[in-house]
């Protein structure tokens, strides 16, 4: 049997270790984290695998994952960067955003999400992905993959689409 994964979320105003799965099943706010692989404008994209519990199939951002419960959000960004797609990057972080989206089956993503930047422009980056949770690659420009996600919303998360449409300044500018 598998130990199931504690990750931080907020119960009753405070910060707490809570199952991965009850989190969602509760709609608990907590911690998260995602990683965008840029190579100039272009960005990575993973397309979740089919025996994920929340969104199989979907595409989703280069890597998002929570910190375990005592783990440093710098630490889990590239833990789960190597995990999911076998690559190791120098990661930026871009601040942190929050959102609530139902992500079907009754789960709720209510997450406080520190997001990371990769830039591989320099790097020739050849994502190795683990079929356990990856089933394909690809890359886009931010351009094409607004529009695409505009066109087709059901090809891909629902982060995804609230990342673009309400903290893309916050996550894509050079400034931030």
């Amino acid at each position: 049997m598998t130990t199931p994964i504690m990750i931080p979320a907020w119960v009753d105003g405070t910060l707490q270790p809570v199952e991965k799965l009850a989190a969602h099943q509760r709609g608990l706010r907590h911690l998260a984290i995602s990683v965008f692989a840029m190579d100039g404008d272009r960005t990575l994209l993973q397309q979740r695998a089919a025996g994920k519990y929340h969104t199989p199939g979907l595409w989703a951002n280069a890597c998002c994952t929570h910190p375990h419960w005592g783990e440093e959000m710098v630490d889990a960004a590239p833990r789960r960067l190597r995990e999911e797609l076998g690559i190791t990057l120098p990661l930026t972080p871009r601040g942190q955003v929050e959102y609530r989206s139902d992500v079907g089956n009754g789960l709720i993503e209510h997450e406080l999400v520190s997001v990371f930047i990769a830039d591989t422009s320099e790097t020739h980056l050849v994502p190795e992905p683990n079929p356990d949770e990856v089933q394909a690659t690809r890359w886009i420009s931010l351009d094409a993959l607004k529009a695409d996600v505009h066109a087709n919303p059901s090809h891909y998360t629902p982060w995804l689409a609230i990342y673009l449409d309400q903290f893309a300044d916050q996550i894509f500018s050079e400034a931030a």
